[in-house]
């Protein structure tokens, strides 16, 4: 009786001393259809965050598994991929990559009480709430005050705009928000074009729409692969006419898919990419060493992420929930920017304009 006893005590203690249960992180992007280049980067980064934080023994000895699923930048999808993994049981959750996307993921996560930690959405759609998602990307507003200044300052004070509104929560309060600041400044937005992102959109009949009105630049608030087709159409059209396109389009396929027709259009970068410091530059190449790419505004604000959700697990005392943990014991260090959160879990980044020149983004100001 006394072995059989000791056995079960021993292999309690056993038991005990077993491996702790893995941290489960979600992560929800558009991995396929069209501007899946911000998704598949943002994924990558991730991968190589949890392929890092495991390699020096996870946190606190918890090994990092991370569960991917593809929102297919189509909202049925998103919500089966936001239940998924809700019902898996993960931690929390690093995504969506569109603020389209994420007006109906982050309800459903909010409900069941999980972070959503989302690295570039910014419609103000999303801003001052208090919920479970937190955003590392600054607002709308804030970019379109800026891109109001710069073009002003470019003499651009009749300025004609083409959106897409497939990811309208963005689009419209992007265009809003533009709109707002370039009356603010003496300018105006002359004509706004709709349009549905689709392999057959037709992009000289946009691009004659917005011509329709005299204007001094045209802009498109689109992704990469939308806003090389509209430039393309634009050189044809209307060759001297400036051109520049929001945030949203900021990544390395805007450059290989346009070619020439994208030089000299005006956007901005949320992040610098001639950054020397030793912490980017060893993000950077360990990044292109795993994926044979270089890592886009997506890549980097997805690590920062990553940093963020592993930063505030460790810290984390054994009253606090996860979310309270994010937003109180910050901040935290970036990859290049200092993070920091108010209470309702939004922050502020700083950004960089550039303009396209010899197949590279070149920061003017």
């Amino acid at each position: 009786m006394l072995a059989r006893a000791a056995a079960v005590v021993l292999a309690g203690l056993l038991a005990g001393c077993g491996p702790d249960e893995p941290f489960r992180l979600g992560f929800i992007g558009g991995l396929s259809d069209r501007n899946s280049d911000v998704g598949l980067s943002g994924h990558r980064a991730v991968v190589l965050a949890v392929e890092q934080i495991n390699r020096d023994g996870g946190l606190g000895g918890r090994r990092v598994e991370l569960i991917a699923r593809d929102d297919a930048q189509n909202p049925a999808t998103a919500v089966a991929a936001a239940r998924e993994l809700a019902e898996s049981g993960v931690d929390a959750v690093i995504g969506p990559f569109m603020s389209s996307m994420a007006a109906v993921v982050a309800p459903i996560l909010d409900e069941a009480g999980i972070v959503l930690v989302s690295p570039t959405i910014s419609s103000l759609d999303f801003f001052g709430h208090d919920d479970h998602l937190i955003r590392i990307n600054r607002t709308t507003r804030d970019n379109a005050r800026d891109y109001a200044r710069v073009l002003l300052d470019r003499g651009q004070r009749r300025v004609a705009v083409a959106l897409d509104v497939r990811n309208r929560a963005f689009t419209e309060s992007w265009l809003a928000e533009f709109r707002a600041a370039l009356a603010a400044l003496g300018g105006e937005v002359v004509t706004a074009v709709e349009y549905v992102s689709a392999a057959d959109t037709d992009f000289e009949a946009v691009v004659r729409a917005m011509l329709e009105q005299p204007a001094d630049g045209l802009f498109f608030v689109s992704g990469a692969l939308d806003v090389a087709r509209l430039a393309q159409r634009a050189r044809t059209l209307a060759p001297t006419l400036p051109i520049g396109a929001a945030e949203w389009a900021g990544t390395e396929q805007l450059v290989e898919l346009g070619g020439d027709v994208v030089e000299g259009l005006l956007i901005i970068q949320n992040f610098d990419r001639a950054d020397g410091s030793q912490r980017y530059l060893e993000f950077r190449e360990a990044y292109f060493n795993r994926f044979q790419h270089d890592p886009g505004y997506s890549s980097v604000m997805a690590h920062d992420a990553a940093t963020v959700l592993f930063e505030a697990v460790r810290r984390r005392t054994a009253d606090q929930s996860l979310k309270d943990a994010v937003i109180r014991d910050g901040p935290y260090q970036g990859l290049q920017q200092v993070i920091e959160f108010d209470a309702n879990g939004d922050t502020q980044r700083k950004v960089y304009f550039t303009q396209v020149r010899n197949g590279t983004f070149e920061l003017i100001e």
